[in-house]
């Protein structure tokens, strides 16, 4: 079987098996209502926009005003890009639910779960379906939802539970790497020797450098106790446990892997002491200790899962008593990991939670047949056909993260070291899963190669792949995960990122062989802009194919974020911000320096709108990011409108929702100029629409790690960012504001400096509209522009025609 096959063989007669899952008390969310569409390399576009879904009736009971709480999918009149769907909806306290889905030709078999969610086994025809589902033994059904699968619903098959274990419990040990015999070194051919040899003499030498290096841990180590509020003694120690832990974990894991490749037959002995050492180590740390869940669940969840393939990949080698003993300590740590992510079905915006569930997952596929680990079918069956149908909740089904690359960076990592030996232990690939795809698609247009920073949410202003402690891994992750992929914008990705710094050693020699992008034979980029709908975000870049490297013309990226995500967990008050890069510089960027998650500075400066490149009002007042989670998910933003047909990118977003009634209208509009070719034209426009029932003076903020310089043009305010090709002009196109310069309030990353600037816009109140009319000039070529009268009906603008150039737009 070719286990990176992309698309499983569709099928016409479709058999639904009633599923007897594990039962919990929880939920899990959908995508939400629009579709991610993009444009092709040769700008032959099409407007699209997000609209809204058919309504569905009040009484609906799977409808719940806690914007935590899982949402019904497929949403109605939603077209699916995986086939079959997943479908899922909130408990009502049942303890199963019957799940109707009709046909094109009629009614399916009525379904029966004890769960809240149902993952057919089988792909769909294509065509129009509706669905409802009702509390078994009830007569509640929900309203009939429409969904359709068409040509483009990629189809990606899971079996049953009962079906999977088969197929792992029959499967050798090692179950997490391929065959042994094209594992081990001497079954390896020439080229894959020209390929790989190099990362097997790295991680040899590092697992020899380590040996005597590492230090035993000990629980002293770690003597206080996590509690509420957090301190940054316990930020301290809860760093200081994560890093031993992983540093002991990864010996454990290399020490297994280097003794497995066998390399040097006469060294294999001291490998596998090292690997035993270890893991003895490991297994004696007391699970209600400072590795314990409550004070550092990262350390719990590597613990057990390290031990459990630790165990595998040594099957055969381990005494009796050792490997009860590994097995019995990784499974009170997974025990604990299970009972504490039953919520997960209800309230899925979790974000360790979610990672734990990979980890759950995973360790349990290893851990099924050992008589020395009795729970781990518990631990499947819960885990893993929930987590294979919905990775990640922090976007819909198109792909995408909402809280921040810096987050999506660090879930790579996971991935490549889930996913991996999950399809090697499963045969279930995620790599071909739509979301997958989709996510990949989102990193390629929000880290573009050769950008220097993130995009929006904690760690944003940090560059990709780099370290706490200062060093940079480059692409290494970003690529790596690329490989993995069959996809012409994968391969581009691949390439253009270039060699850097190689792939992580451990995980290199645990991928595929050879790599899945090898046999991609075309090669191209990605659309040049891009909306992902379920999370807010827009990407407009002038030429994405620009390589990194260019010495004549350099990439733009424009970045226009509103969430309906809002300020929840990692994400900020930055609905309606933007971001701007050239190349490899920034020029508008998010300010401040993330410390901790919850700190001090965290709450008053970092996460506030007047951090970010968005409106403020009133010396600083923002967006609501305090109070409640269900608050901070409720005061959000959205893309209203998004389209990109030949000649220009334009987005509307919508924050009102964020400034927690403070404000009527909160409105700020984005045009993006082409030309013939469909190169954008370095123009970008920023209107914002506001509106109050009280008077306030509103600031259009913007920050810069250069300085922000006076330069006004024909006698308007402006100011300049860079130099060169690497800078931008900001003009205020209307003539009528002010400015100010506030100060920072928190610090910044160490040998970073910030300027911060703000146009200001007084207003009466009373419903008129306040209007911001900013054009970005890019490399600050002053092209002419002209500005038609606006039209005002009762106050209020309505619409403002604008010329760059002799190119045109009205906005409304």
């Amino acid at each position: 079987m070719d286990l990176y096959s992309a698309q499983l063989p569709e099928v016409t007669d479709v058999t639904e098996v009633v599923e007897q899952e594990y039962s919990s008390s929880g939920p899990s969310p959908s995508s939400l209502e629009c579709l991610y569409a993009s444009s092709s390399k040769k700008r032959r576009r099409r407007a699209h926009a997000c609209l809204s879904s058919p309504a569905i009736a009040q009484t609906d009971w799977t409808v719940s005003g806690n914007p935590l709480v899982v949402r019904a999918s497929p949403a109605n009149g939603e077209a699916q890009l995986q086939n079959p769907p997943r479908f899922a909806w909130p408990r009502n306290g049942a303890g199963a639910y019957d799940v109707e889905i009709q046909s094109p030709s009629g009614a399916l078999p009525l379904v029966t779960v004890n769960r809240n969610w149902y993952l057919p086994t089988k792909a769909l025809p294509q065509g129009n379906y509706t669905w409802r589902v009702r509390p078994s033994g009830t007569t509640m059904w929900s309203p009939a939802r429409t969904f359709s699968i068409t040509a483009n619903s990629a189809v990606f098959e899971v079996p049953d539970n009962q079906a999977l274990r088969t197929r792992i419990n029959g499967k050798a040990r090692p179950r997490s790497l391929p065959p042994l015999s094209t594992f081990a070194f001497a079954g390896w051919s020439t080229q894959k020797r020209s390929d790989l040899e190099p990362f097997a003499s790295r991680l040899i030498n590092e697992v020899m450098r380590q040996t005597s290096g590492l230090a035993a841990p000990s629980e002293t180590e770690w003597p206080l106790v996590i509690s509420s509020p957090m301190t940054q003694a316990m930020v301290d120690q809860q760093n200081h446990v994560r890093s031993r832990i992983e540093a002991l974990t990864r010996q454990l894991e290399a020490a297994a892997i280097v003794w497995r490749l066998n390399k040097d037959p006469s060294s294999a002995q001291t490998f596998l002491n090292e690997a035993i050492k270890r893991g003895d180590e490991l297994a004696a740390l007391n699970p209600n200790g400072g590795t314990s869940y409550d004070n550092q669940d990262q350390a719990t969840r590597q613990i057990a899962l390290s031990l459990v393939k630790a165990a595998d990949l040594l099957d055969g080698t381990l005494d009796a008593a050792r490997k009860a003993r590994w097995l019995g300590s990784a499974s009170v740590r997974a025990n604990e990991m299970y009972n504490r992510l039953a919520h997960l079905e209800q309230n899925p915006l979790d974000s360790h939670g979610t990672t734990n569930l990979v980890y759950l997952a995973l360790l349990s596929s290893l851990a099924l047949g050992q008589n020395e680990a009795p729970d781990a079918q518990k631990w499947f069956d819960f885990a893993f056909r929930y987590y294979v149908g919905y990775p990640s909740p922090w976007s819909g089904q198109e792909g995408g993260y909402a809280n921040g690359t810096k987050y999506a960076y660090e879930s790579v990592g996971y991935y490549l070291s889930m996913w991996d030996p999950m399809l090697q232990a499963t045969g279930v690939n995620m790599y071909a899963k739509r979301w997958s795809t989709g996510f990949m698609d989102f990193l390629t247009q929000f880290i573009p190669p050769g950008i220097t920073v993130h995009a929006f949410g904690d760690g944003s202003e940090t560059e990709p792949g780099r370290a706490p402690d200062g060093s940079s891994r480059g692409p290494t992750l970003l690529r790596a995960f690329a490989t993995r992929m069959w996809s012409p914008r994968a391969a581009w990705y691949v390439d253009e990122l270039g060699e850097g710094p190689f792939e992580d050693a451990l995980s290199a020699l645990q991928a595929p062989y050879p790599l899945p992008v090898s046999d991609t034979t075309f090669r191209g980029p990605p659309s040049s802009s891009a909306f992902f709908p379920s999370i807010g975000w827009v990407a407009m870049h002038n030429d994405i194919a620009i390589p990194r490297d260019s010495t004549t013309v350099q990439r733009t990226s424009f970045f226009f974020k509103s969430s309906p995500y809002g300020s929840y967990n990692h994400s900020h008050g930055d609905q309606n911000g933007i971001l701007l890069s050239v190349g490899d510089q920034p020029l508008l960027v998010k300010a401040g320096r993330y410390d901790w998650y919850d700190s001090p500075e965290w709450n008053s400066w970092y996460r506030q709108t007047t951090s970010q490149n968005a409106i403020t009002f009133d010396g600083g007042q923002g967006q609501k990011v305090d109070g409640s989670d269900q608050e901070r998910m409720k005061n959000n933003g959205s893309i209203k409108y998004f389209t990109a047909p030949p000649g220009y990118d334009f987005a509307e977003g919508d924050a009102k929702n964020a400034y927690a009634g403070k404000l009527e209208m909160a409105t700020r509009q984005v045009w993006h100029p082409r030309d013939a070719n469909g190169i954008g034209r370095n123009i970008i426009i920023v209107r914002d629409k506001l509106a109050a029932a009280q008077p306030h003076t509103y600031e259009f903020n913007i920050h810069a790690r250069l300085p922000i310089t006076d330069n006004p043009y024909d006698g308007k305010r402006g100011v300049r960012i860079g130099s060169g090709a690497q800078s931008v002009c900001l003009r205020d196109l209307n003539g009528n504001t002010g400015f100010i310069r506030p100060l920072g309030s928190g610090s910044t990353l160490p040998g970073v400096s910030e300027d911060h600037y703000a146009f200001t816009l007084n207003n009466a109140g009373n419903g008129t509209t306040a209007e911001f009319l900013i054009l970005l000039d890019v490399g600050c070529n002053n092209p002419a522009v002209t500005v038609d009268p606006p039209v005002v009906v009762n106050g209020r603008i309505t619409s403002h025609r604008v010329t760059v150039g002799g190119q045109s737009y009205t906005f409304n």
